[in-house]
């Protein structure tokens, strides 16, 4: 079979298409040809050979781990009507034409969804689901969505605001801007922008209570120098959702309301934003990290499930910026990597 190989640490160019032996299902595990296998930015940063601490693999190996396709065969012990099913599931070495996984790693696809959509959920469907569940949030929550043009942060957008929280979604440019506007943010600011923190400042709005106890109180509000209300000390978020880590997120942690939630999830920038841990929690913030989106089979399988569903009934829509060939993962990575791309790239096996 082909698969598309790292073969040393390095760029894009260290990827290339090879061919191995046909795997085989052993005793409880299914046989998947796999139809599209799903791409996340940290795959680009563990072939250049970080995050080894977290992510301890030594050239040759095949990356990825999220495939859609359909179940061709299983090992012993396992009930034979897996055979012809379309699945989704987390595997070891996706980039390839066929993967084995154990038979409680797989999630059926609903009937009337593609696989390329399904394939496009498996990593960012299922953590954006789960973060909004850790996260808690819920209706009437001002929620600021950091990378929020990307494959997960898209996906957080649209349910976040199906759970009815107000959305402020950042992204970098006019075309992610539009985007995020046309998936029903509710305001959308340019991280490119160098004001960008006030913006957001101002589209979080007040707190309800804050306006209400505000209301024929306005001799007690601060002011400028320019004798223009000064809202700065209460328009914050309730959960701020940090996928881009460094100095963005640094940046953002002041937007987050004292007792509100922030999760420092996202490292596409080399590294998860340095919160002051003893900051937060003067401030009453609590702090997710990327240890609370690592889920168990039983978990992965539920919040699978439910983002599968929802995309069937037209309710979530991945946004898929690119394909490649499987031959061309190599292409894939750079463009990954480019940061021009908007959604998620996904791999055409």
């Amino acid at each position: 079979m082909r698969a598309a190989q790292v073969k040393s640490f390095g760029g894009p160019e260290v990827l290339a298409t090879v061919e191995l032996p046909d795997p085989v299902p052993g005793p409880g595990e299914v046989l998947i040809e796999v139809a599209h296998a799903d791409t996340i930015f940290v795959e680009t940063q563990v072939r250049t050979g970080l995050f080894r601490a977290h992510f301890p693999v030594e050239p040759p190996y095949v990356p990825g781990g999220g495939v859609a396709g359909t179940v061709t065969a299983v090992g012993a012990g396992v009930d034979a009507g897996w055979v012809g099913r379309r699945v989704t599931s987390f595997v070891t070495g996706s980039y390839a034409e066929r993967v084995t996984a154990p038979v409680t790693a797989p999630t059926p696809v609903p009937d009337g969804l593609d696989l390329r959509t399904a394939a496009a959920l498996v990593h960012d469907g299922v953590t954006a689901a789960g973060l909004l569940e850790h996260t808690a949030v819920g209706a009437g929550d001002r929620v600021l969505i950091l990378g929020a043009s990307g494959g997960m942060g898209t996906l957080l957008i649209q349910l976040a605001r199906a759970r009815g929280a107000r959305v402020v979604a950042a992204a970098r440019g006019a075309r992610k801007s539009a985007l995020v506007r046309e998936l029903g943010a509710d305001a959308v600011v340019d991280v490119s922008e160098p004001d960008w923190l006030e913006r957001a400042r101002q589209a979080l709005g007040r707190p309800e209570a804050t306006r209400a106890a505000e209301a024929g109180a306005e001799a007690t509000t601060g002011t400028t120098a320019e004798g223009v209300a000064d809202t700065s000390a209460v328009a914050a978020a309730d959960v701020v959702l940090d996928g881009v880590g460094g100095e963005l997120g640094l940046a953002a942690f002041p937007l987050t309301a004292d007792g509100g939630r922030f999760s420092a999830h996202g490292a596409p920038s080399g590294g998860f934003a340095a919160v002051d841990a003893a900051e937060a929690e003067r401030r009453g913030v609590t702090l997710f990290g990327i240890g609370d989106v690592q889920f168990g089979e039983a978990e992965v399988r539920r919040l699978t499930a439910h983002v599968l569903a929802e995309a069937a009934a037209g309710r979530l829509r991945p946004v898929i910026g690119a394909r490649f060939p499987l031959t061309e993962a190599a292409a894939a990575h750079a463009a990954i990597e480019g940061r021009e791309l908007v959604g998620k790239v996904v791999l055409d096996v």
